[in-house]
């Protein structure tokens, strides 16, 4: 079986271990984790139950896949650290938000076989919506390996590395979009005299059924949006004024604005590039002396008339 480990133990690595458990992917001895976190470790320890430890260059000794599961700012740290524990035999799996895959192997020397991931927090649940994108040196099993993972807790697509801050800004971000429709929801059911527990209750369905009916027909969100409103009904009322409001423009503009802060945060945490070989461009000449008292230049020519200034309608 296939030996994990966790570089971090957060929330993320631990829906993805309690996943793979579940699905039969792994068991708790073909897992381990670290975390400077002696919190963090004892929560492992005791539900699901793996091996921990302190030390991240002993969970690559003992691992076939190392899964990158730290923040982004931790992230150069911890590469260095393991680099020299890295070898070719090991999958890298990363899902460090903004660090490419570039990046990542050039932080390991060029060692292991690298697939960076992007999920979102749905898989606490097991209905988390993922994608992947493979690196240079990755074989087909490795896809496999990581698919299977991903899909313990939910869907997995593979994309173009490319596509990584398209997937930030529509399913990394989008959760907390559908969170503001269902409170909006739940506003309007109380709104018009529902009990909040009640009004919620049946946001929450709504949102859920309506997802899952997309999900397992097959049919266009139109067509299914089309069979609910009836010619001069109650849902065409609705529909009316979320039009007015362009709900439809506000969302699409929300998944591009997230996409967009998704491209410039991995822009912002890529190193600089080195400074070009060669002689430096040569710096500003000595200061010019200070200018006072005899060694003032003379003050320059007076100047002659102002020309004269023409009015609006005046030709020039």
């Amino acid at each position: 079986m296939t030996r994990w480990g966790f570089i971090g133990s957060g929330k993320m690595a631990t829906a993805l271990i309690k996943g793979m458990i579940r699905a039969g992917l792994a068991s708790t001895g073909s897992i381990c984790a670290s975390d400077p976190l002696p919190s963090a470790r004892a929560a492992l320890e005791s539900d699901p139950g793996i091996a921990t430890f302190a030390s991240n260059v002993e969970i690559a000794g003992q691992s076939d896949v190392l899964v990158l599961a730290v923040k982004p700012q931790s992230l150069r740290e911890v590469l260095a650290e393991l680099r020299p524990a890295v070898t070719a035999d090991h999958l890298i799996v990363s899902v460090a938000a903004g660090a490419t895959i570039a990046a990542i192997d050039e932080g390991l020397g060029g060692r292991g076989r690298i697939v960076r991931v992007m999920p979102n927090t749905p898989a606490l649940v097991g209905e988390g919506a993922s994608a992947y994108a493979m690196g240079p040196r990755t074989v087909p099993e490795d896809e496999e390996v990581v698919k299977g993972c991903l899909e313990s807790v939910g869907r997995a697509v593979r994309v173009p590395e490319s596509l990584l801050d398209a997937v930030t800004g529509l399913s990394g971000s989008g959760p907390a979009f559908v969170y503001v429709m269902i409170e909006a929801l739940s506003d309007g059911g109380v709104r018009v005299g529902l009990p909040r527990d009640v009004a919620t209750l049946l946001a929450v369905q709504t949102v859920l059924g309506a997802a899952m009916t997309v999900r397992d027909t097959g049919l266009h969100p139109g067509v299914l949006k089309d069979q609910v409103a009836s010619p001069g009904g109650t849902t065409i009322a609705g529909l009316h004024e979320l039009e007015r409001g362009r709900l439809r423009g506000t969302l699409i503009d929300a998944v591009e604005a997230a996409a967009r802060r998704s491209a410039e945060l991995a822009a912002l945490a890529r190193p600089s590039p080195p400074h070009p070989p060669g002689p430096h461009p040569p710096g500003p000449g000595p200061h010019p002396p200070h200018l006072s008292g005899p060694h003032r230049p003379p003050p320059p020519p007076p100047r002659g008339p102002k020309p004269k200034r023409h009015g609006p309608h005046e030709e020039l």
